[in-house]
């Protein structure tokens, strides 16, 4: 099953991550055009730090069919201002900001320090807390102290989305048991190194299941022919379906249908974006 099957296209699909505000898109625009016109007409535009939780604000405004995150990703979590809990809980109030995050602990590359990411990461779930608003998560070789920061709010966390796993299904179950939404990216088209989430893929809930791109990073290996540019983008979210479709053992129509519910389901529902001139 490809991404171009006629089949493929005749739902509409959400993209559950997408870093607009990269430097690596020129005509953000024009992204999410090419997008539209391959059914992607949903995106949750993600923000990792309070400035950009401002500017991600500000393209769902203008930009239809996008909703928005506000937080500090584990990567920027030494830069934090001292307000930065503040500055964020005033922006949540917009009602395009559907979640807190980009948030949690990254531990395999280390950008910031642990502590530091700790500190940020249990400050941003008390207020997703405070605000009832869901948690939109990331974590990397940092799986038990991100459950112990969670457990910390047992009982009153609020909804839970694992942005971009990329796990197996011991730490699917460790997820699973907090009830969380589960990103699949084009990490699951990846034969080089997505061995153990593609044996978790079959395993997520059929209520728990997202997917996302995390453009414009993790272009999936799958793309035939390859494109000329490295640069992921939404429209390339069909090419993931195809992916979790075939380790599902599902259809293409089915995935578009269970993960635009899901996606609903988690962020609340948002206007699609409507396709408005020939593709780019």
């Amino acid at each position: 099953m490809k991404a171009t099957d006629v089949a493929e296209r005749l739902e509409a699909w959400t993209d559950c991550g997408v870093n607009l505000c990269s430097g690596q898109f020129s005509d953000r625009s024009a992204v999410l055009d090419r997008a539209a016109h391959l059914q992607v007409t949903r995106s949750v535009l993600i923000a990792s730090s309070v400035e950009e939780s401002a500017d991600v604000i500000a393209l769902a405004e203008s930009e239809s069919g996008c909703i928005a995150t506000v937080g500090i990703h584990p990567h920027q979590a030494k830069d934090a201002p001292a307000d930065y809990i503040p500055a964020l809980r005033q922006l949540a109030q917009h009602a395009n900001v559907r979640a807190v995050g980009e948030c949690g602990l990254d531990y395999n590359r280390n950008f910031s320090p642990p502590a530091d990411q700790r500190r940020v990461f249990a400050a941003q779930v008390a207020l997703a807390v405070e605000l009832e608003l869901p948690l939109y998560l990331h974590e990397r070789d940092a799986l038990a102290d991100h459950l112990a920061i969670l457990s910390e709010h047992k009982g009153q966390l609020p909804p839970l989305f694992v942005h971009c796993f990329t796990q197996g299904p011991e730490a699917l179950g460790e997820y699973l048991a907090l009830d969380a939404y589960i990103g699949v990216t084009g990490w699951a088209c990846d034969e080089r190194r997505g061995e153990a989430l593609r044996r978790a893929v079959p395993l997520i809930p059929d209520n728990r299941l997202l997917l996302e791109t995390d453009a414009p990073y993790l272009i999936p290996r799958t793309i035939r022919p390859k494109p000329s540019s490295r640069v992921n983008e939404p429209r390339w979210l069909p090419e993931i379906a195809a992916t979790v479709a075939t380790l599902r053992n599902t259809t293409a129509k089915e995935l578009a249908r269970l993960t635009t519910s899901n996606a609903q389901a988690f962020f609340g529902e948002w206007p699609v974006r409507e396709v408005i001139c020939a593709p780019c």
